[in-house]
């Protein structure tokens, strides 16, 4: 089922946001080489807890983290550890914030201390298929025009788009319909109508899409042990056009 936010709603999920975005601002700094992803799991759940809010992700379907940290070759939702960071790695930190019952979602990507061009490249082209993505999130479109736009750029790049792991609808939980595919064919799919609010979220590998999953049932990664990467938004579809809630202010 699709919820249509009110205005009322948007704005609530927006000041959810913004905490979301500030804490994405700060791990701007706290990442370093010899920290732990545990530590940022830690930094993060009392950043949310501190601004009185919940860590969304907490228990949900059954996941005990605030955070999934994923690191290299790890798609999505790795389980924060106490594996020290090292000089290079490429780490998407995600995270679900509720704030008196608005919820916004984000995932960011950091490179731990110095970067490579090869990790440089992979963070531009997924930072801009996300935006190319957003800027089709127009009343009218369909969702096919999204994903379209997101998997012509990046393969155009020569990287691949995750298929088997995709953006959705928030709110009032964390997963709701539509489903948001980040590939796809332009004018198919379900219409965008103002109010609906969703997360566009590209993972982008440097070698194949194809995915694997860890025995702890939860933990994505790549078939190839090529790198991958993400950004993410929570955006509102109005009739003005796409309102990023978990806007950083510069990005």
């Amino acid at each position: 089922m699709i919820t249509l936010k009110s205005p009322r709603e948007i704005e609530a999920m927006a000041e959810s946001g913004a905490l979301l975005a500030n804490v994405h601002i700060a791990l701007r700094d706290f990442i370093k080489p010899s920290i732990t992803s545990w530590d940022i799991e830690e930094f993060v759940d009392k950043f949310i807890t501190d601004h009185g809010a919940i860590a969304a992700q907490k228990g949900f379907e059954g996941y005990k983290y605030a955070t999934c940290v994923s690191i290299n070759d790890e798609i999505c939702h790795g389980f924060p550890r106490k594996e020290v960071l090292k000089d290079g790695d490429l780490i998407k930190v995600d995270m679900c914030v509720d704030l008196k019952g608005a919820l916004s979602d984000s995932c960011w990507s950091y490179v731990v201390g110095k970067s490579t061009p090869e990790l440089d490249h992979l963070m531009e082209v997924t930072k801009k298929s996300l935006y190319l993505g957003i800027e089709q999130a127009q009343v009218g479109n369909r969702i096919g025009d999204i994903g379209h736009a997101i998997q012509t750029y990046v393969e155009g790049e020569n990287l691949g788009v995750v298929r088997e792991f995709i953006g959705h609808g928030i709110g009032p939980t964390i997963h709701e319909s539509p489903a948001v595919p980040h590939y796809g064919e332009a004018g198919k799919g379900l219409r965008l109508k103002e109010g609906m609010v969703i997360t566009i979220e590209p993972m982008v590998n440097t070698g194949t899409w194809k995915s694997k999953m860890d025995d702890n049932g939860w933990t994505a990664r790549t078939k190839d042990g090529g790198i991958s990467c993400q950004f993410e938004h929570t955006l509102a579809i109005t009739k003005d056009g796409p309102r990023i809630l978990t806007s950083q202010g510069d990005q």
